[in-house]
């Protein structure tokens, strides 16, 4: 088998990234209402969603490990069947609590599957292709495709509903049966694009990568424990994760507030979260190129630090036009912060371990996320809305000195500058 350029391991990836996210943004519009459509009253669905989370959680890091020891495709042709199944259920027969449970604890299982081998597999291909091939720019551009694929999802799941209901599909179900057609597609796709190279393969391998997943595990958290910019790197998510209820639950709250009526703040979402992912993936298209001037590490703190000013200033700006500008800078910024995170760690972390460490640091911003959301909520009960976004914010910015590690590891690595020739003695 003939081995993959790195032009062709980029554009692969960037395709199947994209098969991935476009019927995510399909469902997020219409998830919570289809529930609520069969008769979920809204705790129940805040426990469905709970669910989910917990599965996420608990099953995170061995399926990393998992992924590391038996190989990235099997774990995404899994994670695709899991979630063809979770929407087929969603879509034909949930109609109770008890059924939309246990759907969501299947895309539980599907995240958890899939977060992190398709990255890594890039990772690995693009380096085996060339050991300096620039990773970060891929990310990036995994970064805006992801943003236009949710945009335009949610923007076609609009247009499905408005078309439906067809048949006997009632109008919220369109977008669940679009997303089931693009996830046929996807697994399709990841059959035949992604090659990756195994050791093994049977019910021998398959033992044998089972055994090995509690030494990958432990191998990963051992370079936790021994790497002081991996520890760093991950110590970020946690200050990310407890921010961004900021302006996942919070701002929707603030803009009714100034709004004075919930039913214009909700209409007026709709459409700025669909500008606001576009705004994410304009921010990591232009990270790829800004970063060169002052490099990965220092690029990444300052888009902490600008991110954080951007949600105190939702907190502080007293119209619905600065909050909303607020919003989209402070998406445009999320957009460019990820893959310049996601580059760092993936510097520092050797093939073998790769998925897991992605994974631990993804899993950190889980109970992160959990206390913010206590914390940041019951803080705007106590005292306003404004002055829990103002603390988020600070939270959020205070994560830049973190990256100081790995800027002085850059430094350091960096070639000495060569000494200018010296001036010949003048002859007496």
């Amino acid at each position: 088998m003939t081995a993959l350029t790195g032009r062709q391991v980029r554009r692969r990836y960037l395709i199947l990234h994209g098969l991935r996210w476009l019927p995510v943004g399909l469902q997020i519009p219409v998830l919570i209402l289809l529930m609520l459509e069969r008769g979920l009253s809204l705790p129940q669905v805040g426990v469905v969603a709970a669910a989910q989370g917990l599965v996420v959680l608990a099953l995170e890091l061995p399926t990393a490990g998992l992924a590391d020891a038996l190989g990235r495709k099997p774990l995404l042709v899994a994670a695709g069947l899991v979630n063809l199944g979770s929407l087929l259920l969603l879509l034909l027969v949930a109609d109770s609590f008890v059924l939309f449970l246990l759907a969501f604890v299947l895309l539980g299982i599907f995240r958890a599957l899939d977060s992190g081998p398709l990255e890594s597999w890039y990772v690995d291909a693009a380096l085996a292709a060339d050991p300096e091939a620039p990773i970060e720019r891929g990310l990036s551009a995994g970064g805006v495709v992801l943003g236009v694929c949710i945009s335009a999802g949610a923007l076609l799941s609009g247009g499905l509903v408005a078309l439906g209901p067809l048949g006997g599909v009632s109008a919220l179900s369109l977008p669940v049966l679009a997303s089931i057609a693009l996830e046929v597609v996807g697994l399709v796709a990841l059959l035949l694009l992604l090659v990756e190279v195994r050791p093994a393969a049977g019910v021998a391998a398959l033992r044998t990568s089972l055994r090995a997943v509690p030494g990958v595990i432990g191998g990963a958290l051992g370079l936790v424990r021994r790497s002081r910019i991996v520890l760093a790197l991950i110590a970020v998510e946690l200050f990310w994760g407890f921010g961004m209820v900021t302006f996942e639950a919070l701002l929707p709250v603030r803009l009714a507030e100034v709004l004075g009526d919930p039913d214009r703040a909700a209409a007026l979402l709709g459409p700025t979260a669909s500008v606001a992912w576009l705004a994410s993936a304009g921010g990591a298209a232009l990270i790829a190129y800004a970063s060169r001037w002052l490099g990965v590490p220092l690029s990444a703190g300052l888009l902490r630090i600008l991110q954080g000013a951007t949600v105190v200033a939702m907190g502080l700006l007293a119209g619905p036009v600065g909050i909303i500008a607020a919003y989209l800078l402070c998406y445009a910024v999320h957009g460019a912060s990820n893959p310049l995170h996601s580059g760092l760690l993936h510097r520092q972390v050797d093939g073998p371990y790769r998925n897991s460490v992605i994974s631990l640091n993804s899993m950190v911003a889980q109970p992160a996320g959990a206390l913010g959301g206590v914390v940041l909520t019951s803080l705007a009960a106590a005292t306003s809305v404004r002055t829990a976004m103002v603390v988020g914010g600070v939270v959020l910015a205070a994560a830049a000195p973190l990256y100081l590690p790995a800027w002085w590891a850059t430094r350091r690595a960096a070639p000495p500058a060569r000494p200018e020739p010296a001036e010949p003695e003048p002859v007496a």
